[in-house]
């Protein structure tokens, strides 16, 4: 898991389908974007601009993916992360759905929380378990995630 702010991230430090996202990030005005999916590479890197209501941290389950990475950048507003490794002994909830590329856990291990305001963004890899969106004063929030396959990396 990597995390910092758009301001100041030093794009040599990331893979290059990294490097390529936060650039994408820091160059687009999202204010002037329609919530939806945009594909920047095909399947292979696209974006999930989202408007999203945060709630308590217990309205979520911690989610892992397999074939992709999240990069989730915070456009507006304040939200709590909250991310551990993948201990491979966690509770499952739902079972891995593959069209979805996600599984749910009921709970995980040493679960660390952090907060997030507009600007930040933390970078989620397969073996990294997450939940964002979580309440932090202000409920309403504009995330934008951009999706990387693997693949890619």
């Amino acid at each position: 898991m990597f995390f910092g702010h758009i301001s100041n991230y030093n794009p040599k430090q990331y893979p290059k389908a990294i490097q390529f996202a936060l650039d994408y990030l820091k160059n687009t005005d999202f204010d002037a974007m329609e919530a939806g999916v945009y594909e920047l590479k095909g399947r292979s890197i696209y974006v999930q601009v989202l408007d999203l209501e945060t709630k308590e941290k217990s309205a979520f389950q911690p989610e892992v993916h397999q074939n992709y990475l999240d990069v989730q950048y915070l456009h507006k507003g304040v939200e709590l992360m909250a991310a551990s490794i993948d201990s491979g002994n966690n509770p499952v909830a739902v079972e891995y759905n593959p069209e979805r590329d996600i599984k749910f856990y009921a709970s995980v291990q040493n679960e660390n929380e952090f907060r997030c305001e507009a600007g930040n963004f933390a970078v989620f890899f397969p073996e990294d378990t997450h939940r964002t969106a979580i309440f932090a004063g202000e409920a309403k929030i504009r995330k934008v995630v951009v999706k990387i396959a693997m693949s890619e990396i």
